[in-house]
């Protein structure tokens, strides 16, 4: 898995670079979301690694999958990718890119985990809470779990907060065990 992030790594940050030139992260952004799901259906898939194909026929094929949502610099890329057989990358190419983007924006994703459902007025205030402390924009999307007991788990990019009964209870029986 390492070696595919460090083989999209450029391409995203190309993509990045021409999408902030062109003040377009939001278009870049659903082009390559677009060809990165387009990339992980099976038939495309099959006609991605067919060894009969040349990369110039792949390209015209995968370009004409996605049809018009994508630009002549959107073209043109998955030209590149096909060119050095890289079209299989998209999905790590969108993640790089979509973590660019954020980092850019100054906002990150963030999921809340919840025993119980939680009100708008609750969540608001956690998401102004997690701005202040992160200093970035907030994305916030909430999920139920009803196996957490109670309390929350919260996901902001790699930092995780365990506050759920489930979590404190592992903790209490792991310093019991040992």
């Amino acid at each position: 898995m390492a070696e595919l992030i460090t083989l999209a790594r450029p391409y995203a940050k190309a993509a990045f670079e021409t999408a902030l030139e062109d003040s377009a992260l939001d278009k870049w952004s659903h082009m390559i979301a677009l060809s990165a799901a387009v990339s992980g259906e099976t038939d495309v898939s099959t006609v991605l690694s067919s060894p009969s194909l040349s990369s110039d026929q792949i390209a015209d094929a995968f370009i004409g999958v996605c049809g018009d949502e994508l630009d002549e610099k959107g073209k043109n890329f998955v030209g590149l990718l096909a060119e050095n057989k890289r079209l299989v990358l998209l999905p790590e190419i969108s993640s790089l890119f979509e973590a660019l983007k954020a980092q850019q924006e100054m906002s990150v994703e963030v999921e809340i985990t919840t025993a119980f459902e939680i009100s708008s007025e609750v969540s608001n205030k956690l998401a102004q809470a997690l701005k202040d402390r992160l200093k970035r924009e907030i994305i916030l999307a909430t999920k139920v779990d009803q196996s957490l007991i109670g309390g929350a788990v919260i996901r902001a990019g790699d930092n995780v907060i365990d506050g759920s009964v489930r979590g404190k209870l592992s903790k209490l029986a792991e310093s019991m065990n040992s």
